[in-house]
């Protein structure tokens, strides 16, 4: 054999490889290898969105407790001053209370002491009638002398 025939085989055959490679192979290889780049890219490209979407999602949910605890800051200042409030009414209302129970024991006072004047003038009246009867030795008739009576009273 010849090497030049040899050579030439070979040549024409690693051509003929060569070109169905390129035809057959070559796309398939190319098309797996541009999915494979595009999942990739896709993937790269959810990764990044993934990581801004959690940028985002930690800096709201950030703002999210910030605007929790200033709301609680707030309820809490808001439910002191209703206690102070309250502590207030309840302080006004017993200084109410306090007035109206000492109003109504003054009040009782009163009666108790035009009362006790009453029956003072009642006694003195009575010890008057019984001075008289004595100092006239006769007896006196109270019926008679009602309105003598309650001039008495009336001036003491």
């Amino acid at each position: 054999m010849n090497i030049n025939l040899t050579l030439l085989a070979q040549a024409i055959v690693f051509a003929a490889f060569i070109w169905f490679t390129v035809k057959f192979v070559w796309p398939y290889m190319l098309r797996a290898i541009e999915t494979r780049q595009k999942t990739i890219a896709d993937g790269l490209a959810a990764a990044e969105q993934g990581r801004r979407s959690l940028e985002t999602s930690t800096h709201q949910a950030e703002e999210a407790v910030t605007q929790a605890r200033r709301r609680a800051a707030e309820i809490l200042a808001q439910a002191e001053k209703r206690a102070a409030e309250l502590v207030d009414e309840a302080r006004s209302a017993a200084k109410e209370e306090g007035n109206r129970e000492k109003a109504a024991a003054q009040a009782e006072i009163e009666q108790e002491v035009t009362r006790a004047r009453e029956q003072l003038r009642d006694h003195v009246a009575s010890l008057a009638v019984a001075g008289a009867e004595k100092i006239l030795r006769r007896e006196v008739d109270a019926k008679a002398h009602a309105d003598l009576l309650e001039s008495i009273k009336r001036q003491l």
